[in-house]
């Protein structure tokens, strides 16, 4: 049984690129503080560099979070680990980041992990991320989040014992923003924007049998809106706040 789907009497807290409002994000560094900060587990993004290894990094390209200069795909990986990604920090291999944080030492750590080739469709990231969950013999403890629906569609088919989410946001297209395709995806989780959720809405996706993780949660009166709401997750830059506010 895969532990996002147990039941869980609060939300999980779950650091947003780890604890990214105080360390580096998607660092190793942001993901320990997180789990020292009690969050149940962490977010982060993946993508392929030009070697074929998944690494962790948001952006398209490495310019806004290294001190490096180009896009990801076109990278090697050689030359992506030359990067300082903030405060002497490498950017991290998905391996990595389950050898660090995945280990039997915290059992029920989890892992939101988004599939981000918005840009470089059919690149095989799919297949690759998913090879390194099931070798680390970790896909009890993940969940697969994406913004296209069609890519949550393939993980779907690749590996449907791992539960998937669809993101979106206000301000995407209609199609995207209202889930046009949810009938033929399948999936367990919506990850709505944090200004699209209301107690109405949540209540209507549990009707559908969805549960829903609610992103970029930072401000306390968002912390305990949510709550109130019935979210089963807040996915937030600081857990240490989250958790101060609402529990």
């Amino acid at each position: 049984m895969n532990l996002w789907l147990d039941s869980h009497p609060k939300p999980l807290v779950i650091g947003h690129r780890g604890a990214s409002a105080h360390a580096p994000e998607n660092t190793l560094a942001a993901f320990r503080l997180a789990r020292e900060q009690g969050a149940h587990g962490i977010e982060f993004d993946v993508k392929r560099c030009a070697t074929g290894e998944v690494v962790i990094m948001h952006d398209v390209s490495v310019n806004r979070t290294t001190n490096g200069r180009g896009n990801v795909h076109e990278l090697p990986l050689a030359a992506l680990r030359r990067l300082d990604a903030g405060n002497g920090e490498r950017v991290p291999l998905l391996d990595e980041v389950f050898e660090e944080l995945g280990g039997r030492d915290h059992p029920t750590f989890l892992f939101n992990v988004e599939v981000t080739n918005y840009q470089t469709r059919g690149d095989g990231l799919e297949a690759a991320v998913i090879e390194v969950v099931r070798r680390h013999n970790i896909a009890h403890r993940v969940l697969f989040s994406s913004f296209n629906p069609l890519s949550v569609h393939q993980l779907s088919r690749l590996a449907p014992e791992i539960p998937r989410a669809i993101l979106y946001a206000p301000n995407m297209p209609r199609y995207l923003r209202e889930v046009w395709l949810a009938p033929i995806v399948a999936h367990e989780f919506r990850h709505p924007h944090l200004s699209m959720v209301t107690a109405e809405m949540v209540e209507a996706l549990h009707n559908h049998f969805l549960r829903v993780n609610v992103w970029t949660v930072n401000a306390p009166d968002d912390i305990t809106r949510m709550i109130a709401c019935g979210v089963a997750g807040i996915i937030g830059d600081s857990p240490k706040t989250i958790l101060d506010s609402g529990f």
